[in-house]
């Protein structure tokens, strides 16, 4: 069944020759290549020489069993996934299964439909699961300067902050909130000939409007009451290196004045001086509003504004480059995991996709806290849907109520109808992730098997599984 040209994608074990034929078929016929054997240690030299993705093996087999191939699978540092198949009679040993790392059970006779959606979910599942661990091996490699990104929106806003980096002009750094306009300030100092001078920060914002001037020029003693003694401002403070001017479409116009003074001519007046002093400083400067939306409005000096931008520089959203959502979330999880103790955090597959479904609109910021907050809160090593905040699975769809004709249809029906219409749902919106939906329903994984089983009962005539020689 399988082609040269073509990887083998299932590994099929079973040792009924008809029963192995037909499943073949049916996987093949929706598109996968398979490759069929009868005892798992067929299945394990095979194992040995191909990369399988997904084994969907008998639970018993002449010689090893299926638990037992679970055993060897587990020893490979990048394991297939595993479909257990077994008849009613050994639920109770699927489930251990289970327990011991296997994906999903069928149970005989074989429905081909479930099968090949399970196989479809367990694919997906086992995808997402190899691009964390690229992601994790990726964490702290894919950082220029504290920013993260593999996009071709970050590629470029890095290439264009080293060439701008050398002009040593000022620069003005436009971005929404949350999207990391300091850390590009900061990028641009480190790669910048100022890189061993200071980096001083103030976020016009957070000063009140009467203390900013002197913040900003200093004073002199005496210049004002309760002026003791002399202050050197940020201006000098800065001097051989560069001052990160934060919320700059918040500074009060009279500074605005003075501060395009001192990028025209280097020199500093701190209050009660007559005489200014040379200052040698690379301003670089940020806001999220529409400058010249506020010159229009009378709130931003227009001279000021066409001084800083001679080089201007735009940080992407994190909408514009979504491929980096699962790079920072891999980052923080592992940063915050460090700071709370807990080395082996991680982050659920599905948790990941429900990120990466909200919109984010608090950009790097929000995805921080949020995350920072799952941590903190998640009870074992792994940080699951659960776990993040209801509006963000609302947004995601992991977590939207169900509406009442979609669950209960348009006739009446009993308790244990309604019960297992609600199941069905609550699985189809954990795409088959039966630990998510036995938590979401409120009851242990081992109870949602036997109501999926009364929901679903197997034939009293597969009670056992047959051996039939080939």
């Amino acid at each position: 069944m399988t082609t040269n040209e073509t990887p083998t994608q299932i590994l099929l074990v079973e040792d009924d020759r008809a029963l192995r034929d037909l499943v073949t078929d049916e996987l093949v016929e929706a598109g996968w290549s398979v490759r069929a054997v009868a005892s798992a240690e067929d299945a394990w030299g095979v194992i040995d020489s191909e990369e399988i993705a997904l084994v969907i093996s008998d639970l018993r087999l002449p010689g090893a069993d299926a638990i037992e191939l679970l055993g060897w699978l587990g020893g490979l540092s990048s394991p297939p996934g595993l479909i257990v198949v077994t008849a009613f009679g050994t639920i109770d040993q699927a489930v251990d299964a289970i327990k011991r790392g296997a994906d999903d059970f069928l149970t005989k006779p074989i429905d081909f439909q479930h099968l090949l959606v399970r196989v479809e979910r367990v694919m997906e599942t086992r995808q997402l699961r190899r691009r964390i661990r690229t992601l994790e091996e990726l964490v702290g490699s894919d950082s220029f300067h504290g920013l993260v990104g593999r996009s071709e929106p970050m590629r470029r806003l890095c290439d264009l902050v080293t060439r701008i980096a050398a002009a040593d002009s000022a620069t003005l750094v436009q971005g929404e909130s949350g999207t990391g306009k300091e850390l590009v300030a900061r990028a641009l100092h480190t790669e910048s000939p100022r890189a061993s001078g200071p980096f001083i920060t103030v976020n016009c914002a957070g000063v009140p409007p009467d203390l900013l001037e002197s913040e900003f020029f200093g004073h002199t003693r005496g210049a004002f009451t309760g002026a003791a003694q002399a202050r050197t401002g940020l201006l000098q403070q800065a001097h051989g290196g560069s001052l990160f001017l934060d919320e700059i479409g918040e500074m009060p116009a009279a500074l605005q004045a003075k501060l395009l003074r001192v990028l025209e001519d280097g020199l500093v007046r701190p209050l009660g001086s007559d005489h200014g002093e040379p200052v040698d400083v690379r301003v670089i400067a940020a806001t999220n509003r529409d400058l010249p939306q506020a010159i229009q409005a009378g709130d931003f000096r227009e001279d000021l504004y066409y001084r800083l931008e001679t080089f201007q520089i735009r940080v992407p959203p994190l909408r514009e480059r979504t491929d980096d959502i699962e790079l920072l979330a891999m980052r923080f999880v592992k940063h915050f995991g460090q700071r709370l103790g807990r080395e082996a955090l991680s982050l659920d597959p599905l948790a990941l996709a429900s990120l990466r479904a909200y919109s984010l609109p608090g950009n790097v910021r929000e995805l921080s806290n949020l995350l920072e907050r799952a941590a903190t809160l998640c009870l074992g090593d792994v940080i699951t849907e659960a776990d993040l905040p209801d509006h963000v699975r609302r947004q995601s769809g992991a977590s939207e109520a169900p509406e009442p004709a979609s669950v209960m249809g348009t006739e009446l029906a009993s308790l244990a109808a309604m019960e297992g219409r609600y199941i069905r749902y609550v699985l189809d919106h954990c795409q088959g992730n039966k630990r998510q939906a036995a938590d979401i329903l409120g009851i242990g994984r081992r109870t949602l098997y036997r109501k999926l089983e009364l929901i679903e009962p197997s034939p009293q005539n597969t009670a056992t599984d047959t051996h039939a020689p080939d």
